[in-house]
């Protein structure tokens, strides 16, 4: 299989063009891997550790695949394609936000009997969420597709992500903790917020970029085989 360098990454690419069937099963795929990086995000946030004095949560690690997966689609499908998936995945993942967040209170788990009893607190979390989900993506999606066409593969991933994951983490936090009954987090929502995105920035474009760049190597590379699809 021959090997796609940089250099053909890093010219612009048309957008792929899938049959109906394809497409929607090609949505099915990415929206459930969306979810599934949610579900986990959301229970791995709840586990704080310590990273070179800063306080941080294993979710600001994963969430920000969310990202890379959503810039591959816009690269490859289109934006059109990639707000399809964001509008496949919004309610299931209020939907599994919600309840992984009652089940796994705090990162441990609370019993299935905790289903039973509304969490307020925990499905304005939820609500969150799916907020700063849907408009953290849409947002990554716009900048990402106004600049995709730049011969330098690198720029639309990086100012999407920046400003897509700083709508993200505003979003997120705004709407949980201010004015929350969580006293701690009401006074020091501003401070933790801008924590969360310096860590979410620094790895989604240390570690994260070079794995967007090494992801659409890839699919470049399998483009010409791929059947059903045509290049527009």
């Amino acid at each position: 299989m021959a090997f796609v360098p940089l250099a053909a990454v890093a010219q612009p690419q048309p957008s792929l063009t899938l049959n109906p069937e394809a497409q929607r099963r090609t949505i099915a795929w990415l929206a459930a891997a969306h979810i599934a990086l949610i579900i986990a995000s959301n229970y791995l946030v709840q586990i704080p550790f310590t990273l070179g004095g800063v306080h941080t949560t294993w979710g600001a690690f994963t969430f920000p695949l969310v990202f890379v997966l959503t810039d591959l689609t816009v690269r490859v499908l289109g934006p059109q394609v990639a707000r399809r998936v964001v509008a496949w995945v919004m309610l299931p993942a209020l939907l599994a936000s919600y309840v992984v967040s009652v089940l796994f209170f705090e990162g441990a788990f609370a019993g299935w009997a905790a289903l039973a009893t509304f969490n307020a607190f925990v499905f304005r979390i939820a609500l969150a969420s799916f907020m700063a989900y849907v408009v953290g993506q849409l947002t990554d999606i716009a900048v990402f597709a106004r600049l995709r066409r730049l011969a330098q593969w690198w720029v639309a991933p990086a100012a999407s992500t920046i400003v897509g994951s700083l709508i993200d983490t505003f979003v997120f936090f705004s709407v949980a903790f201010w004015r929350s009954s969580d006293a701690f987090m009401a006074e020091h929502w501003v401070e933790i917020a801008l924590v969360d995105y310096a860590t979410k920035l620094a790895f989604s474009l240390v570690a994260l970029l070079p794995l967007y760049g090494a992801a659409l190597r890839a699919v470049l590379r399998r483009l010409p085989a791929a059947p059903a699809v045509r290049l527009v």
